[in-house]
């Protein structure tokens, strides 16, 4: 049988719900940690082609619960970019291992950390958006998103220094990865990568999806912005140190 180390399920499923509650607007940098997770126990496309109907099935709850509440100048901006992005990682995928890709989102994400926890959320100075940064880092989202589902670290570099309001980030953040999963659909049922086994282990894992993604709802009406964005700050450097060791730690 396919899938018959119980390992496999274990882990599986501490994926879907560190993945979930990241969905659900608490620990944005959660979200990075579920291929990394699932590449320890099966190959890297493996796990990405298991994780995708699952972060469909999380997106679409977010969405729902957030509707409406995203900001249409950052999603203007950004969903061509992941646009390019996906399309480049369709194309060039298959040339250019993912190895290389985790490093340097993984150096992104901890070189804006350290730069970002020297002020205090509660006094620095929010930001305007960049058009070109932002469009600039949603490529290398789309691109490291249809590779390895890792596009969140830089979708959250282009993010956090904005200092969002907490629900319209999370629904900014909801809506993007909506679309952009739902994208990438295509291109990887084109490359068969939605096989039997893919496909079932991905359906057992569908019932922890509303399990995860409330309890981030529930951790981040409960928690204040100060809070907030300090767990989103460190859990952004965990899943890029996560990169990098797994980055490194490839042959």
């Amino acid at each position: 049988m396919p899938f018959a180390d119980p390992w496999v399920y274990a882990v599986a499923a501490l994926a879907v719900l560190l993945t979930g509650i990241s969905k659900g607007g608490f620990g944005a940098g959660l979200g990075a940690l579920g291929v990394p997770l699932l590449a320890l126990i099966m190959s890297p496309v493996q796990a990405a082609a298991v994780m995708l109907p699952v972060l469909c099935t999380m997106d679409l709850i977010g969405f729902r619960a957030y509707f409406g509440k995203w900001d249409k100048g950052n999603l203007r901006v950004m969903l061509p970019g992941a646009c390019v992005g996906i399309a480049a990682g369709a194309m060039g995928a298959g040339f250019l291992g993912d190895r290389w890709i985790r490093l340097v989102i993984g150096a992104l994400s901890i070189c804006f950390v350290l730069v970002d926890a020297c002020s205090l959320v509660g006094t620095a100075q929010a930001k305007p958006y960049s058009a070109k940064k932002g469009f600039a880092l949603s490529c290398v989202s789309g691109f490291a998103s249809f590779v390895a589902h890792a596009g969140g670290p830089p979708a959250m570099i282009h993010l956090l220094p904005q200092r969002l309001e907490k629900d319209v980030m999370i629904g900014t953040t909801n809506a993007f990865f909506l679309i952009v999963n739902g994208i990438k659909l295509v291109p990887y049922a084109w490359m068969g990568q939605f096989d039997l086994a893919n496909l079932r282990l991905s359906l057992i894992l569908v019932p922890l999806v509303p399990i995860g993604v409330w309890s981030g709802m529930w951790l981040q009406r409960h928690v204040s912005v100060r809070v907030f964005y300090r767990i989103s700050q460190v859990s952004l450097f965990i899943a890029g140190a996560q990169l990098i060791v797994q980055a490194s730690a490839a042959p």
